[in-house]
């Protein structure tokens, strides 16, 4: 488990969590110790190992694939706290999720100020959240490339979301994803530029990377 402290904001890291090593993430205010809970795969509770006295007030799902909700009912019975995701990842959680959140929505967790970012491309509702300088960006973008997608026109929307939502964001803005280690927006950047200059044939989707695709 990581610990990030910066002024106010203390944001907590738990992974590799589950089959599917994800990542998941508590984003608190260290004066108040009001928390949200980021994403509920499998294992998510350990991430309440890192609640210390917090309060949590919500959670957020990133987006709609089961290994982000898979500790959704232990999470929500042991925090008391309501479910949000972006309206077009609602369905197939509808009976778990007590509101939608949209783009440019901003999320008040005691002082701090969480921005939804809204990104779809993974998928329709998918969503990242901007605190200070962290840019927690579940399986929109990840070191190395894109989220996995299942059709071309998906790839295409998703990167048009990372480049026109994301690298408008400050190249020192770290990102914490879904799954696997950080980067920076910067980082993220400079490998784009790579993949950018070469062409890609018009199918072209599924886990792509800056790099080798």
């Amino acid at each position: 488990m990581d610990v990030y402290e910066e002024g106010a904001l203390r944001l907590v890291k738990a992974g590799p969590l589950g089959d599917f090593g994800n990542n998941a993430y508590l984003i608190q205010d260290r004066d108040s110790g009001d928390t949200i809970i980021v994403d509920a795969p499998a294992d998510g509770e350990r991430l309440l190992e890192g609640l210390g006295d917090g309060r949590v007030s919500r959670i957020v799902v990133t987006h709609r694939h089961a290994d982000h909700w898979l500790s959704i009912d232990a999470l929500k019975a042991i925090t008391g706290a309501p479910v949000t995701c972006h309206e077009a990842d609602r369905e197939p959680y509808a009976a778990k999720v007590d509101a939608t959140l949209a783009d440019g929505d901003e999320i008040e967790v005691g002082g701090l100020r969480v921005r939804v970012i809204h990104t779809p491309g993974h998928t329709p509702g998918s969503i990242c959240l901007l605190v200070g300088a962290r840019l927690i960006s579940g399986d929109t973008l990840f070191p190395g490339g894109p989220g996995r997608t299942g059709r071309p026109e998906e790839l295409q929307q998703e990167i048009g979301s990372i480049t026109s939502r994301l690298f408008s964001l400050p190249d020192e803005t770290v990102v914490h994803p879904g799954h696997g280690d950080d980067g920076s927006i910067g980082q993220s950047k400079a490998e784009y530029a790579g993949y950018a200059s070469r062409e890609h044939p018009p199918d072209l989707c599924g886990d792509v990377t800056w790099e080798g695709s």
